[in-house]
Parts: C-alpha cells; sequence; structure tokens
C-alpha cells in the first residue's frame, strides 16, 4: 500500500534513540584517598567521554568524591566541606552537558552524616538519595560513621546553595527513561529497594558501589544484579570503586557492569590502573513491552504504588546518525554462544522427545506413523520419533516412516529419505502418490490432468493433502499415531496446507521449533552420540540440500523450486517472526535491530557449525522487501491456519503460535497498519 508521507530520511533511522533505546554508561574512575578535587577531575573526564559516547545516563562509584575506606576522615570538616564544594562545581559545570548522572558522597543533613547518591543534570541538583542498609559486618564498619536512610521521605537538602529532594522516595523521570538509584548494600539484602522502585515505574536501575573484591565476588555480583534486572523486568548498572582507594585492608577491582532482563550488555575492566567507561543501549521499548505482557508485574505495581516522588527532568535525545552499543543476534532463536547452544539444542531435543513420548502414553497407542521427505523437518521429527520409541521402551520398528513421492520429487531427497529410514532402523515403505493425484487432478477437471503444464496451488496442494490423507489412514490402519512434520517458521508465513496437507497430524513435536533451529539440532543430533557414523553423514547431507516443497517440477534450466525464493530467506523471517510475537516491535524496529545484525558478514559471532555458504549479509532493501512478504503473510493471510494447529510442545522462550498458548489473533485482520508503519519509518537505501 501507499504511505502516507516519505520514509523515515537515514540518520534518524540510523539512531538508536529513534527506537526506544537510552544509552547507559558505568565509569569507574581511579580514586584518590580523601582528596575531592583529584576525584571530581576524574569524574569530570569521564563526563567528557561520556558526552562523546551520546550518553543519557552515567553512574559512578559509592561515595567517589570522597573515596570509600577512609574510615574516621569521613568526620573531619574540612574534608566534607570540599566534597560539597567539588559538588557545586560539578553541577556548574553539567549545563553545557547532555548525561545525567549520579556520584558518590557523603553529606550532613540534620545532625547525621549520609552515605548519598547526588543526581545531577544541566545545572539543576535533581535530588539526593541516602543509602539505607548500612552493613557492619566482616570488614564494613559503615553504622560507625553514617545513618541508615530507612524513613527519609518527603524531605529536602541543601548542598552547595543547590536545595534538592532527598530521601529514599525518588524516581527520576522523563518521557524516554525513569530510573531509581541504591546504593551497594542496599542490593545485597533480601528485599532491595529497586524493586520497589521498579514496581513504581523505574525501568534504569543504578547502583553506586564500593565493593571490596575478594576471590569468586566478581561473579556474586553479576549474579545479584543480572537476577534483579530479570526479576524487575529492568535494566541494572552497576559501579564499584577501584584503583586508588585505600589497600590498608582491602582491596578494590572496579567492577561495573550493565545489564538487562538478567542478560548481560557490558562490563568494565577490572583492576584497571586508568579510567574505565562501560556504554550499552537499554531496550527501554522492550522493557515495557515485557511489563505490558506480565501481569504479575503490574499486581506488584499496583501494592507498590503511593509514596513516591517524581523527579520529572526534561531530556532531549541526541540527533544524527549513532551506532548501536549492543551485541544483536543474528539468530535470536539460535544463540551464538557454544555452550548456550549446545543446552539449548539439548533441552529443545529432549522437550520434543517428551511431549511426544507422554502424547503415546496417554493415547495408549504404541506405533508412530510419519512421512519422511528426506527434508530438514521430517528428517528432525524422525529422529525425534525414535527416540520416543526407546524411551517408551518400544522398539524403533514401531515407527512406521514413507516416503511418498509426488511429481516434483527429486531422486537425491528421495535417496536420503531411505537411507535415512534404514539407518535409524525404522519400519520403511514407500507409496507413490502420483497416481493418485491425476486422478484427483482429473476428477476436478484440472489442466495437468489433460497434459498441460500448469502448476498452481491446486497442482500443488492435491500432493500436499494426499500425503498426509495417506498418513492418517495408515495410522488408522495400524492403530498408529501421525507424526507431524511442519515447523514454527512455515506456521508462521503459512506455508503449509491447510487441513489434510502438512498441516495436520495428530501430535506436532516441530511445531513451536524456528526453520534456523531445526537445522542445529540436526547438527545437534548428528553430534549427540546417539547416531552412529553412517547416520550422522547422511544428516549433514539433508542439512546440505536445498528447501524446497519439492510440489513444482524442475524448470528447464533444472533449477528446483525453491522456498525462501517464494516466502524469503529463513534467517531473515526468524528474525522477524522472533521480535514481531515475542515483543510486539514496530516493523521499523525490527528493521534496524536486523540491519545492525545482519548488514556485515565478518561482524559479530555466527553459531558454531554454521556453513560458510550461509556466512552472508542482507541490506536494507532486502531487509524491507522480505519484512514487507512476512507482515502481509502473517498478519493477513495465515492466522486462520493457526487457529487450527495440532497439539505439540512448546520449544523456546521466542513463544509458539498455538490459538492455546502464545498466540490469539483474529483469522480476518489485515496488515495494513504494520505495512504502513514499515513504509513511513524505513528508508529504502542507507
Amino acid at each position: 500500500m501507499k504511505s502516507r508521507k516519505a520514509p523515515r530520511d537515514p540518520p534518524a533511522f540510523l539512531n538508536p534513540y529513534t527506537h526506544g533505546f537510552v544509552r547507559v554508561a558505568v565509569g569507574v574512575p581511579p580514586g584518590a584517598v580523601a582528596e575531592p578535587a583529584r576525584n571530581a577531575e576524574q569524574v569530570r573526564a569521564l563526563l567528557d567521554r561520556a558526552e562523546a559516547e551520546r550518553v543519557a545516563l552515567l553512574v559512578l562509584p559509592e561515595l567517589g568524591l570522597s573515596a570509600y575506606a577512609i574510615d574516621d576522615l569521613l568526620f573531619q570538616t574540612a574534608l566534607l566541606d570540599a566534597v560539597e564544594r567539588e559538588i557545586g562545581a560539578l553541577i556548574e559545570l553539567s549545563r553545557d552537558l547532555s548525561p545525567v548522572f549520579a556520584a558518590g558522597a557523603p553529606l550532613r543533613w540534620r545532625g547525621g552524616l549520609y552515605n548519598c547518591a547526588v543526581v545531577v543534570h544541566r545545572g539543576r541538583l535533581l535530588g539526593v538519595v541516602p543509602k539505607t542498609f548500612l552493613p557492619n559486618y566482616r570488614e564494613f564498619y559503615e553504622r560507625r560513621h553514617f545513618t541508615s536512610g530507612e524513613g527519609v521521605r518527603g524531605e529536602t537538602i541543601a548542598v552547595a546553595g543547590y536545595e534538592a529532594p532527598f530521601g529514599v522516595d525518588l524516581l527520576f523521570s522523563t518521557p524516554a527513561f525513569t530510573f531509581h538509584v541504591e546504593i551497594c548494600e542496599d542490593l545485597w539484602v533480601p528485599s532491595p529497594p529497586s524493586a520497589a522502585g521498579a514496581a513504581a515505574g523505574a525501568e534504569i536501575l543504578l547502583n553506586l558501589s564500593a565493593s571490596n573484591i575478594t576471590i569468586g565476588k566478581a561473579q556474586t555480583r553479576r549474579l545479584l544484579c543480572a537476577s534483579q534486572s530479570l526479576r524487575c523486568l529492568a535494566a541494572y548498572a552497576y559501579s564499584a570503586a577501584g584503583a586508588g582507594e585505600s589497600t590498608t585492608d582491602l582491596a578494590w577491582d572496579g567492577q561495573g557492569g550493565i545489564f538487562e532482563l538478567g542478560n548481560p550488555l557490558g562490563e568494565t575492566a577490572r583492576f584497571s590502573a586508568v579510567a574505565e567507561l562501560a556504554v550499552a543501549d537499554i531496550d527501554i521499548g522492550r522493557i515495557r513491552q515485557e511489563r505490558m505482557r506480565t501481569n504479575t508485574f503490574g499486581d506488584s505495581a499496583r501494592l507498590a504504588a503511593g509514596g513516591w516522588r517524581r523527579v520529572e527532568f526534561p531530556f532531549a535525545p541526541p540527533g544524527g546518525t549513532i551506532e548501536l552499543r549492543r551485541s544483536v543476534e543474528r539468530f535470536p532463536f539460535v544463540p551464538a554462544d557454544p555452550a548456550m547452544l549446545a543446552e539449548n539444542c539439548y533441552e529443545a531435543y529432549n522437550i520434543q522427545v517428551q511431549g511426544l513420548a507422554q502424547r503415546l502414553r496417554a493415547t495408549g497407542l504404541e506405533r508412530l506413523v510419519i512421512g519422511v521427505s528426506g527434508g530438514l523437518d521430517s528428517t528432525q521429527a524422525l529422529i525425534v520419533a525414535t527416540k520416543a520409541m526407546e524411551q517408551l521402551g518400544l522398539p524403533r520398528s514401531n515407527v512406521l516412516a514413507y516416503t511418498l513421492p509426488g511429481f516434483a520429487t527429486g531422486d537425491a531427497s528421495k535417496a536420503n529419505a531411505w537411507r535415512l529410514m534404514k539407518a535409524l532402523g525404522v519400519t520403511a515403505g514407500e507409496i507413490d502418490i502420483r497416481p493418485a493425484a491425476k486422478q484427483m487432478l482429473g476428477d476436478i477437471g484440472h489442466p495437468h490432468a489433460r497434459g498441460e503444464a500448469q502448476y498452481d496451488v491446486t497442482f500443488e496442494n492435491v500432493q500436499a493433502g494426499l500425503r498426509t490423507d495417506y498418513l492418517f489412514r495408515l495410522a488408522n490402519h495400524h492403530r498408529g499415531l501421525v507424526v507431524g512434520t511442519g515447523d514454527l517458521s512455515e506456521l508462521a508465513l503459512g506455508w503449509c496446507t491447510y487441513g489434510v496437507g502438512d498441516h495436520m497430524s495428530h501430535y506436532n513435536p516441530n511445531g513451536s521449533v524456528s526453520k534456523t533451529l531445526i537445522q542445529h539440532l540436526i547438527r545437534f543430533a548428528a553430534a549427540s552420540g546417539d547416531v552412529d557414523k553412517e547416520t550422522a553423514a547422511i544428516l549433514h547431507d539433508i542439512l546440505a540440500t536445498e528447501i524446497s516443497p519439492e510440489l513444482v517440477p524442475a524448470g528447464a534450466d533444472g533449477a528446483i523450486q525453491s522456498t525462501e525464493s517464494i516466502v524469503g530467506p529463513y534467517a531473515l523471517q526468524d528474525f522477524t517472526l522472533y521480535y514481531a510475537t515475542r515483543f510486539g516491535f514496530a516493523p521499523s524496529k525490527i528493521a534496524y535491530l536486523a540491519w545492525n545484525a545482519w548488514r556485515d558478514r565478518d561482524r559479530g559471532v555466527w553459531p558454531p557449525n554454521t556453513p560458510e555458504t550461509a556466512h552472508r549479509a542482507f541490506d536494507l532493501g532486502e531487509i524491507k522487501k522480505w519484512m514487507k512478504v512476512f507482515l502481509y503473510r502473517f498478519f493477513e493471510t495465515s492466522q486462520f491456519k493457526r487457529s487450527a494447529v495440532p497439539n505439540g510442545p512448546k520449544i523456546s522462550s521466542g513463544g509458539s503460535l498455538s490459538p492455546r498458548g502464545d498466540w490469539r489473533a483474529p483469522s480476518d485482520s489485515h496488515a495494513a497498519v504494520w505495512l504502513d508503519e514499515l513504509a513511513r519509518n524505513v528508508p529504502d537505501t542507507i
């Protein structure tokens, strides 16, 4: 359809702030013991770097302006006065800087000394947050010096002539993002203040920490920060003191990290003698989507409502082209990390096996019927079927596998089907569907029955339907259960024959497995030790075969029917599928992420064992072209198929398209909204 206005210009499209990202930085400056002027100078240098990096929000270490490990020097008036003078200077300096920043300082208030975070932006002291939980065990003696901020709400404080809200009830907010601040030990308690802050609306949680280092503590911090970001459906930015702190009795590694929904996005170099800055783009849109979908988060938010002061401040995102500062996986269903991919494949494979075995137990049947084409999907389903038989203590011969050649079945795929069936020890058979297909085409008056080369959807679906019809009747005849082979990607694109076609089965273990993951599951099976070397070689031959439905005879040039030339590259379509259904992102944001993931074949890490021939790049024009195909097929033409799918286990956090589970949608919707958003907000070229 025609767009109502010209597409967004490339610089705006290539700006992460346009797509709901916010750039956050964690700074770890070298410290100076009880020297506020030197410490403030290090803060200034980090602020300059953050400004150059187009950072929106910077967090610095606990008590960074005085140093943390200075013991009773914290009671010295000269030192405390010097800290306040440097805060005043930093506030003045910030007038010409974009980042909001939180720095650590000891501050006096109503006769007590408080371990505080001062939050500053554009010449304004936005607020001051005192530490709530003061450790007084092992090497820490904070209660000797500080008063807890517990119960301090609705108050104000004057610092260097600037008056600002003071208390543990502060949220700092702009339309682009909202953040909460806590200090070191606050995270280590059973109920961190940031949990309540997140429930009240904070999407980014900051922690100013000192945290000395001991063996193994770095991993503990990572676990705490990651788990808090996941539990709170938030981002968590953590900065700890580093070089320059007193080492009288302790040591410091300067660990800083940024986490989003449980995932690490960036970390500073530890034990560095120079200032470190870790920068990452937080996906605020993703956080907001997760919170909107997770009704239990909304329940907790209602319980936490009230009692919070929102400090509003203006924030103007930087314009122009800005490089995205976060890694985007090419294959959202297939992690590039080898250990994670191996674990995912192990779990997916066993979920499939367990689901199919349980369905057999429930039905009381002992035989499985499956069509084997020599392609990816039926190969994985057949492997799962044989493993399910083993789990049930039944012979593999109880798997009744059939190849059902039609008008376009290739010799290579048919040979691979037979090789695989024999290698796996199943009961193998072959039914040539061409005579029945000719009869049906003749009965309905199709031109092909008169010798005409008309290869339309009727010609294709007669074959697809007959294959499934035979399988169901074979299941009746042998008291078996038909195993489905179609995958999640095909269901998303409507690339399946409805009803009595590859759309239907008694149980489909592949139903929520993407095409890109299927390939790695087969590689996993080949390397698992569950199959011998001969079978592994067959599996690799199948992996190397062109993806084709083999329903239309090869052309005069010998080229076979190619699925991806019609519905698009599965690498791109699976990418769009993941972000459209898992997070509900707008097409323009998905296109932006896809461009970052796919624009350079040599950039980033590919999943292990991805063949070199699959290492390719897509430009923005290709991404936009195939996304149009996806949006039309997914949102407009295919939902009726997804509304009537057989049972099958949910495999990944990417979700399934079962109407009983993750995806419920009307069958008569239209794609106009999505196509229009794509046209308006994605340029044709960069």
